[in-house]
């Protein structure tokens, strides 16, 4: 699904009896057991060898070559899982997570050993100040290495939890 905001991804999730992922749980899942690796697949660039996500490929916005054979949004199960057996985790559609987004978060969870974060308790960004924005992550079909390699693992992004896009998505969790 896509055109979500973060709002009604959240409510969603409820309904289902289901939640949105924190941020650690996601790239915990992306890295499907793969220790410091930068890519949902390994370490091989996102442009070599066999497709493995959904990215623009080429001059953005101006050219796409389309190699992934989609110029938008990918079907769920387009490339192959990570080793969780996880599919999309990287390019194809941001994914909402739980968290706030904080500009400073990692600075504060590097100042001792933390397990399992649970985000913030409030939005910060230097940047825009007066907006609340929750954490999207994974990339998109319009991420490319000249200007947003969101598919990195690592990779994250942000945007106000009322905001909807065509390359911005979710999925949910159970809790156990």
């Amino acid at each position: 699904m896509v055109h979500v905001s973060w709002d009604d991804a959240n409510a969603y999730a409820k309904w289902a009896g289901k939640r949105l992922p924190t941020e650690a749980e996601w790239e915990w899942a992306a890295r499907g057991g793969l220790k410091d690796k930068i890519y949902p697949w390994g370490d091989e660039h996102i442009s070599t060898g066999a497709v493995k996500a959904n990215s623009w490929e080429g001059s953005f916005p101006y050219d796409n070559a389309v190699k992934d054979l989609f110029f938008y949004s990918a079907p769920v199960k387009s490339y192959e899982p990570n080793p969780y057996g996880l599919y999309d985790m990287a390019g194809n559609v941001w994914e909402w997570c739980s968290d706030w987004y904080n500009f400073d978060y990692y600075k504060e969870l590097n100042s001792g050993k933390v397990k399992n974060p649970q985000g913030p308790e409030e939005s910060y960004d230097p940047y825009n100040p007066y907006i609340d924005q929750r954490v999207i992550r994974g990339g998109s079909f319009l991420c490319n290495d000249d200007y947003c390699a969101g598919y990195r693992v690592a990779s994250r992004m942000k945007s106000s939890p009322d905001t909807g896009s065509q390359h911005t998505g979710f999925r949910c969790v159970k809790p156990l």
